[in-house]
């Protein structure tokens, strides 16, 4: 089945973890071009990607990018970027003065 992602850009299979065992190879073949989202009992559990598409995120978790290799577009999204309400409740962290520590 087809459905649209969060962003809405891109179609994804998904299929309910009793239809992935019943055509393992059909949903094997599809993950070689395209990730596979399997649910348990309405929810995602899983997703079957090919290795090779597996590989190349776990290099880009490993990563680091200098800001001169961000484009205009990437920069500008840092920019506006909103922080999610869990992540501001630890502001107090970041605006605490420091203790400075002095030798004796």
């Amino acid at each position: 089945m087809k459905i649209m992602n969060d962003i809405g850009t891109h179609d994804m299979n998904k299929v309910t973890s009793a239809e992935f065992q019943k055509k393992f190879g059909r949903y094997r073949d599809t993950a070689m071009r395209e990730p596979v989202y399997i649910s348990n009992h309405g929810r995602d559990s899983l997703v079957l990607l090919s290795v090779q598409e597996y590989e190349r995120l776990k290099r880009r978790d490993r990563e680091a990018l200098r800001v001169d290799d961000l484009s205009d577009e990437e920069l500008e999204a840092i920019a506006n970027a909103e922080w999610p309400q869990e992540a501001r409740e630890h502001d107090h962290e970041t605006t605490k003065p420091r203790r400075v520590l002095k030798r004796v």
